[in-house]
């Protein structure tokens, strides 16, 4: 191994999780065409359907993204109906968003995504645990070294 070049793309950490990444929320696509929404909207009526509802800085946390990324977002899924964003009577600065009866009964209907995105991949629920255990210990060492790195 020490006469591999460790400046090969194919053995970047980087790379290999920016070409996965692409490709996963690719093929996520026409799993969520017939729900109506995209993998980030997913990702945030997961987020409500867990917690039912949010303000927009505790979601933006959970998702580690910035408000204003899902600001327009939230937007979107309140034109469609299946959210509702009112500010909060005790702190206007608060935006609360919370689930429709449609944006409930859309959870039924994808229920099945996380065993038809197992069957799309070609890989059994215990494998994709595993990756997602050493996707979340890489999260937080990167994490930590993004921390040591501002120090």
């Amino acid at each position: 191994m020490e006469d591999v070049d460790p400046l090969l793309l194919e053995r970047q950490v980087c790379f290999a999780l920016s070409v996965a990444s692409r490709s996963v929320i690719g093929a996520y696509k026409p799993v969520l065409d017939p729900l109506g929404i995209t993998h980030p909207q997913y990702l945030v009526m997961l987020a409500l359907w867990e917690h039912r509802q949010l303000s927009l800085n505790e979601l933006a946390q959970l998702l580690s993204q910035e408000p204003s990324t899902l600001s327009p977002l939230v937007k979107r899924l309140e034109r469609e109906g299946l959210v509702t964003r009112v500010r909060s009577t005790s702190d206007e600065r608060r935006l609360e968003i919370t689930l429709t009866e449609a944006g409930e009964a859309l959870r039924e209907r994808a229920t099945a995504v996380p065993h038809e995105m197992a069957r799309r991949l070609g890989m059994s629920l215990p494998e994709l645990t595993a990756i997602h255990e050493s996707m979340l210990r890489l999260i937080n060492a990167a994490k930590q070294a993004n921390g040591a790195a501002e120090n």
